[in-house]
């Protein structure tokens, strides 16, 4: 498998377009603020109360989850989200 380069320029400009970069903006402020207190955030994902994709905001909080936690949604009979 060849080592391919990521384009975080473009990347940048399509989180922008989509209204992405202040979310992942915060989320790394929350993982420095953890980092300052001294809490350990190994094997953990930082991770909004109320997920964005959900209709929450970034004034909701965050919080530390495991990623499979994190990163999956009960789904309905036909695989869409609840």
């Amino acid at each position: 498998m060849p080592m391919l380069k990521r384009d975080y320029k473009q990347e940048y400009k399509t989180q922008v377009a989509r209204g992405e970069h202040e979310d992942r903006m915060e989320r790394q402020r929350a993982r420095r603020k953890l980092d300052k207190q001294g809490v350990s955030r190994k094997g953990k994902d930082v991770a909004h109360v109320v997920a964005l994709s959900k209709g929450g905001s970034n004034k909701d909080g965050t919080r530390l989850q495991s990623p499979s936690k994190n990163r999956s949604f009960k789904r309905n009979p036909d695989g869409s989200m609840k």
